[in-house]
Formats: structure tokens, C-alpha cells, sequence
């Protein structure tokens, strides 16, 4: 908890805007990418309200950009904490995680329950896939970010390699398109991206119609545990050397 509070106020309460930024920055990338494809397809493929298509699958996806970036970088954040014996590497990432996620879900519902209020929209919301959507997403950008928390650490230029690697994400992960849309064989390779199903997830919980049968919770949770236990045991035998270094 104490944890929670110094990330809260170094991080949103440096300035006045504070948490209203993280409001703001997802507002603007979805009415550019709503005004964008709007001027050249007459519909989404799915439903009929661009902002509301964009926003279930950008949504998901900032979750995990956001908060696994957040938990990868805790132990950077937190280091000079992390001398005392009390504080551990797993409190700085749960602390830096609780915070930023519930940061993200707040985000989430308010810039969905807008859309919908404004565009006075008859959505049908299947809550509990909605809910499960939002669990997952938060659970793979856990394991995500512990994953990359001591490799962040021992080798700084991951930092820079990751970005490069993590962009296309945004690209394939579904926001612009549905999953069922891809031709084979590209649909198969893409089947293997978490967020894939994340998103399919999300639009399931949002669109009564959409079914989202390639959707895979298990794979999503079982690659999001490897990922998140593998990280925890390269901190427990390697961080304190990385750190010293």
C-alpha cells in the first residue's frame, strides 16, 4: 500500500492534469482513428459506430501496453527501495500493477459508458465476457511486464529492442479488423497472438452478435503464467547481481 501511494503521487500527481491525462490520451487516439477510417469506409466491421468498434479492441490493448510497460519498469523505478529488506522486487511489481490496472479499468468504463451515452447507442453487454476481457488483458500485461522487469534491468538496450518489437503489435492485434476477416494462411499464424483473443473477447462482452469462437482464454492465461513465473525466478536468482552491476 505504501508502494501504491508513492506511484500515485509521483505519477499522477506531479501535474494538474493528473489522472485526467490518462483520459485524455486514449479519447484523442480513438477520435483520430474514428475521423480517420471514417472518411474512407461507410461502416466498422463490426456494428455501425466507429468510436464504439475502436474502443473495444484499443481499450484492451492499452492495458497491456500500458500497464505491462509499468510493471516492466518497477524495479528501475523502485530501486533505491529495494536496499531495505522489506521491500522485495515482487511488492514493488504487484504495487506498480494494482495502481496502473485499476488505473486502466477506470479508463475503460468511463470512455465506453461515454461513447455509449452520447451516441445514445442500444448496446446489449454481455458483462461477464466484458469483465473476463478486462481480467485477461490485466493478467498477460502481469506477465508480460515481469517477465521483461529484470531483463529491463540487466540489459538496458532491451528497452530499446522490445519497443521495436512490441510496435507491429498494435497492427496485428485486431483493433482495425476482426480476426475472422484474415485469409489462411495468415489467420492461423496470427491465431498465436495473445491480444487476438483478448480483443475477440472484448467485442464478445460488447456486440451480442459476435461470437468470437477462435477466442482461448486458457492460452491466453496459460502463456501469461509461464511468462509471469519465469520472471520471478530470473529475479530471484539474477536480480541482486544485475543490480549490483
Amino acid at each position: 500500500m505504501a508502494l501504491m501511494l508513492r506511484e500515485m503521487a509521483t505519477s499522477y500527481g506531479r501535474s494538474v492534469m493528473g489522472y485526467l491525462w490518462a483520459i485524455v490520451e486514449p479519447v484523442a487516439a480513438l477520435t483520430l482513428l474514428s475521423v480517420v477510417f471514417s472518411l474512407f469506409l461507410r461502416n466498422p466491421a463490426l456494428g455501425t459506430n466507429f468510436p464504439l468498434f475502436f474502443a473495444s479492441g484499443f481499450l484492451v490493448f492499452n492495458i497491456y501496453s500500458s500497464v505491462g510497460n509499468d510493471v516492466a519498469r518497477a524495479v528501475q523505478y523502485s530501486r533505491p527501495l529495494l536496499e531495505y529488506p522489506a521491500v522485495t522486487a515482487l511488492d514493488a511489481i504487484l504495487a506498480r500493477f494494482l495502481l496502473n490496472y485499476l488505473t486502466q479499468l477506470m479508463v475503460t468504463f468511463i470512455i465506453l459508458g461515454s461513447i455509449i451515452v452520447i451516441y445514445d447507442l442500444r448496446v446489449i453487454i454481455d458483462l461477464q465476457n466484458l469483465l473476463l476481457a478486462l481480467l485477461v488483458a490485466g493478467i498477460f500485461a502481469l506477465g508480460v511486464g515481469t517477465f521483461n522487469c529484470y531483463l529491463f534491468v540487466a540489459f538496458p538496450s532491451y528497452i530499446h529492442i522490445w519497443a521495436i518489437l512490441n510496435r507491429p503489435m498494435f497492427i496485428i492485434s485486431g483493433i482495425f479488423f476482426l480476426f475472422d476477416s484474415i485469409p489462411q494462411p495468415f489467420r492461423d499464424l496470427l491465431w498465436f497472438n495473445p491480444m487476438v483473443h483478448v480483443v475477440g473477447l472484448m467485442r464478445t462482452g460488447i456486440y451480442a452478435t459476435y461470437e468470437g469462437s477462435y477466442v482461448s482464454v486458457p492460452y491466453v492465461l496459460g502463456l501469461s503464467l509461464l511468462l509471469f513465473m519465469t520472471g520471478l525466478y530470473m529475479q530471484h536468482r539474477f536480480l541482486r547481481a544485475a543490480m549490483n552491476i
